[in-house]
């Protein structure tokens, strides 16, 4: 799990049919600070995030999909599955 800055959608006209209907996320990984780093994923959304949120993103394969309710061998591998209100760190 990490979190992360939602910084775009992704528009396919053609894609694998476990992602049929489902809204897809650009989500850029966040330091616990806040600061955004160089990764990436293109994440399944189930909370309605939307640009400019910060989310909890879930990106093993396996958890994913039992959140998404599918066979073990679909292609989904990261969900958008929190929306971040606040993050303490302690120094």
């Amino acid at each position: 799990m990490y979190i992360g800055r939602v910084v775009g959608t992704v528009v396919a006209t053609v894609k694998h049919p476990h992602f049929a209907g489902r809204k897809l996320l650009l989500v850029q990984r966040e330091t616990p600070e806040g600061h955004l780093t160089r990764a990436y994923d293109i994440c399944v959304d189930v909370v309605q995030a939307g640009v400019g949120d910060r989310v909890l993103v879930l990106d093993e394969g396996n958890s994913a999909r039992q959140i998404l309710d599918m066979e073990p061998y679909a292609a989904i591998r990261a969900v958008v599955v929190g929306i971040v209100d606040a993050v303490d760190v302690e120094s």
